[in-house]
């Protein structure tokens, strides 16, 4: 019973109206990020898109987690891995409502990044990637824009944290 309590305590402090602002950025993040890769999915389907002599828009599906690490063909391990990944993500969300205004925003911008990957994990079973930066010969790992705020957002946390220590 004292669970039940704690619980709808959790979810009344996790809807507060200074919350309500932080739930609004994930949302909008999730958002573009879903724009984006529907967009990608759409149009550039096997084809590679030249913006720049920096960057290329090019499709590649990602089974792995960031930057294609821990792909493999295994269904089992695929599959553990995203209950990881959820289980991480459901981590953020309760250090989210724990956390200070600086720290909601910092892992408001996290949150956003990662449930959109997730999304693509359970819906595609593969995350869409498709930022390709290069410079000559050399490619960085192909990325998308929920890449981008998920490192956005870990580099102010890791910012934050060595200007405060």
């Amino acid at each position: 019973m004292n669970f039940l309590i704690s619980l709808k305590r959790r979810k009344n402090d996790f809807l507060k109206k200074e919350n309500i602002y932080y739930l609004t950025l994930i949302i909008i993040i999730f958002f573009f990020d879903r724009l984006s890769k529907l967009k990608i999915i759409s149009n550039f389907n096997g084809n590679n898109y030249y913006v720049n002599d920096y960057i290329n828009f090019n499709l590649i599906w990602n089974i792995g987690i960031g930057f294609g690490f821990l792909s493999t063909d295994s269904s089992l391990f695929y599959n553990l891995v995203t209950l990881i990944i959820g289980i991480v993500i459901l981590f953020l969300i309760y250090i989210f409502g724990t956390s200070k205004n600086i720290d909601k925003l910092i892992y408001s911008i996290i949150i956003g990044g990662a449930l959109g990957n997730f999304y693509d994990r359970l819906v595609y079973k593969a995350v869409p990637d498709f930022i390709d930066l290069h410079y000559n010969d050399f490619h960085w790992f192909t990325f998308n824009l929920a890449d981008v705020f998920i490192t956005i957002g870990i580099f102010i946390f890791l910012f934050k944290e060595l200007l405060h220590k």
